[in-house]
């Protein structure tokens, strides 16, 4: 996964990146996080900023954070300050956003993005997260001729995942943002679904003279809502100032938006600086104070985590680097794997049927894996009829697609069916001669020594079949029809 280079310019990037925090209630307030309510339904006087209403900190708030941040390898501080971040805007009706500035939550994590050409991890570092409240929205497209507000958002409990200007290429970025989700849904933080606004991201982007140490000038993209857009954006904006850049002129400090549908950023306004903001203590909070033996107890509780759950896949069940890499895309994926492993005694099988049939079966069917028909203790049981030799693959395969629609007994399926793998050499010679007779010019090729067609003669009689025939005992007599 190499560094983005453009006529001698090479790529910086930094990601902030919003994630909500699975709660009932809001940050500060107990008016309800549900999405999809009617507009300014989930409103109070907090939310309203009508004065004299005071906030009050959600305790599980502070939990899920911690947790988040804990899996991200950071440190915990002990005690964290609440700031009051100020600017105007339409749908903050307090005019500043409760936020942390200089004394967050946690600093000083890392997460892997992708490898690197030699197979070495490439580790992102994570400068900072913190806690703070998230704002309303404001609806441009709904009302004809006018804006409205929507309230429901603001004050939602959010913490801000910051990284360090380490990543050099949209993959990189892509990576990154990808293990990040999976750290999230692992460590049950927030449902990270960014349809729904529940994770955003927002770039900073410069380039540099290849070989240079030191930073150009970026600018930010605001509130990418989906991984290719966040990979698209950033090559496009790279290669923006990349032109400038060779044209001699200087990039110019500035928020963006990205535009979908033309594939184009275009400018939102001027890039603010910290000091634009007026931080100062949020007079109503006390400092956030956490004990440091709570501290422990929320990592003790963690997870077991993607990286160390794939390096034991590959080591306790003898899966290969990728298998490992898809079983732990989510946990449920994961532990139905461990579970299936466990019941049919072989992992190397229960891993290919997973991310086989199974998860083509869930596709196809637009389904969530936890609504895949067939129990496990069934697919176990489809699966100890291969390894014992009752069934061929393919006929293992038909049994489980006639599971997927009505629940039965394996073995009674594959007695009904005339699935049972039939060995005897009367039978599958009878089957290899009814092939070659309606393959006559395939059969004349393999005859005449083209041995390379022997597959697709096997995969023929296994068709006739119905997928009962032995295809060890196949290949060996149709190996000695072609000596």
């Amino acid at each position: 996964m190499s560094s983005a280079v453009t006529d001698g310019f090479e790529l910086v990037v930094g990601l902030e990146v919003h994630v909500q925090l699975k709660t009932a209630s809001k940050i500060f307030c107990g008016a309800s996080t549900s999405f999809g309510d009617p507009v300014n339904s989930n409103t109070d006087p907090y939310t309203l900023g009508l004065p004299g209403v005071l906030p009050v900190l959600n305790a599980h708030v502070v939990e899920l954070a911690t947790r988040a941040a804990l899996a991200l390898g950071c440190v915990v501080h002990p005690v964290s300050i609440f700031a009051r971040k100020h600017y105007f805007y339409p749908d903050l009706p307090k005019g500043y956003q409760i936020s942390q500035f200089d004394r967050p939550l946690a600093t000083h994590g890392r997460l892997p993005a992708g490898r690197a050409a030699d197979g070495s991890p490439i580790m992102i570092g994570v400068t900072r997260a913190h806690l703070e409240e998230d704002a309303g929205k404001s609806i441009h497209d709904r009302y004809q001729g006018w804006s409205a507000i929507d309230l429901n958002r603001a004050g939602v409990p959010l913490i801000e995942i910051v990284s360090e200007p380490d990543i050099r290429s949209a993959q990189q970025a892509g990576a990154y943002l990808r293990g990040l989700k999976q750290i999230l849904e692992y460590t049950d933080v927030s449902d990270a679904n960014m349809e729904e606004g529940s994770l955003r991201v927002d770039v900073n982007i410069s380039a540099r003279p290849l070989g240079s140490t030191a930073f150009g000038t970026k600018t930010e993209i605001k509130n990418l809502n989906s991984f290719s857009a966040v990979e698209r954006a950033i090559d496009v904006e790279f290669a923006r100032q990349c032109a400038i850049l060779r044209a001699g002129n200087r990039v110019e400090q500035q928020t963006l938006l990205w535009d979908q549908q033309r594939q184009t950023v275009r400018p939102a306004r001027s890039k603010e600086g910290s000091h634009d903001y007026r931080y100062f203590p949020e007079p109503d909070l006390p400092p956030l104070v956490l004990d440091p033996e709570w501290i422990e107890a929320q990592r003790t509780a963690l997870p077991e985590l993607p990286v160390a759950k794939r390096e034991r896949f590959i080591a306790q069940h003898g899966c290969s680097a990728a298998e490992a890499e898809q079983l732990v895309a989510t946990q449920a994926l994961a532990a139905r794997f461990e579970a299936l492993a466990a019941a049919c005694g072989d992992s190397k099988r229960a891993a290919t049927w997973m991310l086989g049939p199974v998860l083509a079966a869930v596709n196809a069917r637009g389904i969530a894996l936890h609504d895949y028909p067939v129990s496990i203790a069934r697919l176990a049981a489809v699966i100890r009829l291969e390894i014992d030799g009752v069934v061929s693959n393919t006929a293992a395969r038909q049994i489980l697609a006639m599971l997927e629609e009505k629940d039965e007994d394996a073995r009674a399926v594959a007695e009904r069916e005339g699935l049972l793998k039939v060995s005897d050499d009367a039978a599958l010679v009878g089957w290899i001669d009814e092939v070659l007779a309606e393959n006559p010019a395939e059969a004349a090729r393999y005859l005449g020594g083209e041995r390379r067609l022997q597959g697709v003669l096997v995969g023929l009689v296994m068709k006739k079949s119905k997928g009962s025939a032995d295809p060890k005992k196949v290949n060996a007599l149709l190996a000695a029809r072609g000596a």
